[in-house]
């Protein structure tokens, strides 16, 4: 099992996502709520441990107890997946052929995200929150700490963004440079990927198919309303050759 530095930095970062993530995938844990559940802690305690990149030895404990699983794969991927497979909820098969890769083979390594969908969860039509549909594995590269990953469901970005593609949307980026692509939300409808621009005290969004009229939206809601920057689109080309 790993040896847990005092400092936090970024190879043993890349350590603690990467344990935390084996233990979502093997407990079907989507949420932070979900995982302080399973491992029966408060959420502020997988807050307190992401902030020291440490993972507490009593949850792995737990998680064998539980679950069945091997520490130490929990820990740094070593097989097998389980000590006692009995308590398995998911293959082992499943799950080694989701984990990242190892150490020192960065544009190898992949990360399973969680993808929701553009009309979110609806509880609060004045605000967007996330509903996780379907799970995605993306490049390591493309990771980022505060990411939501969507499947787009409309037409009006083709045919620079397809209906079906999936949309890595950085939420630190809220920024809006004139003709970036940006999710902005619109109640009652969910989220809309818009090329941006600042005209005349507004926000004028632009569908790159002519077919979709301009949206505006004032200044002073912009912010609320911008859930992030698009960083990366993933899509096949298929239906296009």
């Amino acid at each position: 099992m790993a040896k847990l530095k005092k400092k936090c930095d970024e190879r043993l970062e890349q350590w603690f996502e990467e344990a935390m993530d084996r233990i979502k995938k093997a407990t079907g844990a989507r949420t932070q709520v979900q995982l302080a559940d399973v491992l029966e802690v408060r959420q502020s305690s997988i807050s307190d441990a992401k902030r020291r990149c440490s993972v507490p030895s009593d949850w792995f404990l737990k998680l064998y107890r539980s679950h069945g699983l091997n520490p130490n794969w929990l820990s740094d991927g070593h097989e097998p997946v389980y000590l006692n497979a009995a308590k398995g909820q998911v293959s082992a098969e499943n799950l080694l052929r989701e984990t990242p890769a190892a150490y020192g083979r960065t544009h190898a390594r992949g990360r399973v995200v969680p993808v929701s969908s553009m009309a979110g969860a609806g509880t609060d039509p004045a605000t967007w929150q996330p509903l996780p549909v379907e799970d995605l594995t993306i490049p390591e590269t493309f990771f980022r700490p505060n990411m939501q990953v969507l499947r787009v469901d409309s037409a009006g970005m083709e045919p620079i963004v397809l209906r079906g593609a999936f949309v890595g949307v950085d939420q630190d980026q809220r920024q809006h440079p004139d003709g970036d692509l940006c999710a902005v939300h619109f109640p009652h409808q969910g989220l809309l990927i818009r090329r941006v621009y600042y005209q005349d005290g507004q926000f004028v969004l632009k569908a790159e198919d002519k077919a979709h009229a301009d949206l505006h939206v004032p200044a002073a809601e912009m912010s609320a309303r911008t859930i992030g920057r698009v960083i990366w689109v993933i899509q096949s080309l298929s239906q296009q050759i």
